[in-house]
């Protein structure tokens, strides 16, 4: 009897390398969930306070030379996704739309879900055009209509002028009688109001391009269940490993950053100190 892929994947690691090469050497369909979040083609450079890491985002060939650094990493994760899974790719304003239109050709515009709005509010301002405060995920599912998904519920509801039941609960009636709130608040939308980290945050890490759990949180329990398989091959400071680990998912990640690989394994295991990445978001 064949074994399922992921029962030879070894999961629980931190590959530093070129991610392209390691996805290379993972079976088909291994994966629930992929979690992207490359550079943005910024054009720029961070440096760290000692001078001696440099995230580097910029791209000498411009565009095109960006995009044929994702095609085949992207093409990978297609192939490493099981029928029921998805991938979020995490860009903002820079490159999204061109990477969008390649995603339609290499997963099928019809298996496009979402394009998530991340909206979050920090640091400067504009003077010449509105100011640029919000991230955006392309979700997309291996095959569409058979991905896991799971309703996610935040927020409140108005209930300005309702009637209250006699446990203190507001409805609404109705012909069918009475209409209850979900006790959760309303069904999560593709818009997504999650603060920034702050430079205070207990969180940070210091790493350039940190993300805040609560994103990734959402993402995850949206998309996965209990003991599935979730990869990050751009894991950076290790959010992503940390948060499946924290729900009860396996994980892989990847990153080509000594000092990232570094700071993600101390995080996954608890051992977590603040190096000087600069104290910075992206």
């Amino acid at each position: 009897m064949e074994k399922p892929a992921t029962a030879s994947i070894e999961t629980g690691r931190i590959v530093c390398g070129d991610n392209v090469a390691f996805m290379a050497g993972l079976p088909d369909a291994c994966c629930d969930l992929i979690y992207a979040d490359p550079p943005f083609f910024t054009g720029k450079t961070k440096t760290q306070a000692d001078g001696k890491h440099r995230f580097n985002d910029s791209w000498e060939g411009g565009l095109d030379s960006f995009l044929d650094f994702l095609r085949p990493r992207l093409e990978q994760m297609r192939r490493l996704l099981k029928p029921t899974g998805s991938l979020y790719l995490h860009l903002d304003w820079h490159a999204v739309h061109y990477t969008k239109v390649m995603l339609d050709e290499i997963f099928g515009g019809d298996h496009f879900c979402n394009e998530i709005i991340w909206s979050y509010r920090t640091g400067g301002h504009a003077t010449r055009w509105f100011a640029r405060k919000h991230d955006t995920v392309l979700f997309y599912a291996r095959q569409a209509g058979r991905q896991k998904f799971h309703v996610q519920h935040d927020g409140r509801f108005r209930t300005d002028g309702m009637k209250y039941d006699e446990q203190g609960r507001p409805y609404k009636q109705t012909k069918a009688g009475r209409l209850y709130f979900h006790p959760e608040g309303p069904a999560m939308t593709d818009v997504w109001e999650i603060p920034f980290l702050s430079t205070v945050s207990l969180e940070r890490t210091g790493y350039p391009t940190q993300k805040p759990e609560a994103l990734l949180e959402r993402i995850i329990k949206a998309s996965s269940d209990s003991d599935d398989i979730v990869a990050d091959f751009f894991c950076g400071s290790g959010t992503t490993l940390a948060v499946a680990q924290r729900l009860g998912r396996r994980w892989l990640g990847c990153d080509i950053s000594p000092e990232a690989v570094d700071l993600a394994r101390r995080r996954v295991t608890g051992d977590q100190p603040r190096p000087p990445f600069p104290e910075t978001g992206g």
